[in-house]
């Protein structure tokens, strides 16, 4: 039975403008598949550059956060806010970032829980403050995180993780996006 991406119309990689149709065949080449998110926000080709510009600016920079804990962000948040796709997906590249298998099941089911660091859990609790109750942040709340070590750029790369990713849970339900079934097996058995 072959399930639809999106519940909105995707459109066909030749249709789309040549920027955005290279972004495209050069996540393919690197994955082995393009992820939906790329096909189903494609449907609006504006909007799709201002995502991906946003999100490669959060997540491929470097900084005091390793791209597996900006994964666990992801993981944690989306997992909270019920996004199937972001928790899927991102799932995926944090194993793969973590070079751990459990992690991200963990991450997402019970952050509190998993086997990660105090440091990562003090950073997931004001992510998931972020996502959930920005209304409550205060100045009290960034106090464990330098405590950890966090710099004032890290808690604004936390936040702002958390928000991008906020905005990105709802895209991905009110599409009813649907993760590739690549992503399921993805970093899960180490590699022979």
């Amino acid at each position: 039975m072959t399930h639809p991406i999106s519940r909105f119309p995707v459109p066909e990689l030749a249709d789309l403008p040549a920027d955005i149709r290279e972004k495209i065949l050069a996540v393919q080449e690197k994955a082995g598949f393009v992820p939906n998110v790329f096909l189903t926000l494609a449907h609006r080709p504006e909007e799709f550059r201002a995502f991906f510009a946003y999100h490669d600016a959060l997540m491929e920079k470097d900084g005091g956060l390793t791209k597996a804990e900006r994964e666990m962000i992801v993981v944690a948040t989306s997992g909270a806010n019920q996004c199937q796709y972001c928790v899927v997906a991102h799932g995926a590249i944090l194993r793969i970032r973590a070079k751990n298998p459990l992690v991200a099941d963990q991450v997402a089911i019970n952050y509190r829980k998993a086997d990660i660091s105090q440091r990562q859990k003090a950073m997931l609790d004001f992510a998931m403050k972020v996502a959930l109750h920005s209304a409550e942040v205060g100045d009290a709340d960034l106090q464990p995180l330098r405590e950890h070590g966090f710099s004032d750029e890290d808690i604004w790369d936390i936040g702002a993780i958390a928000a991008f990713f906020a905005l990105s849970n709802r895209l991905a339900n009110l599409t009813s996006m649907r993760p590739n079934d690549e992503f399921f097996l993805m970093g899960r058995l180490p590699k022979s």
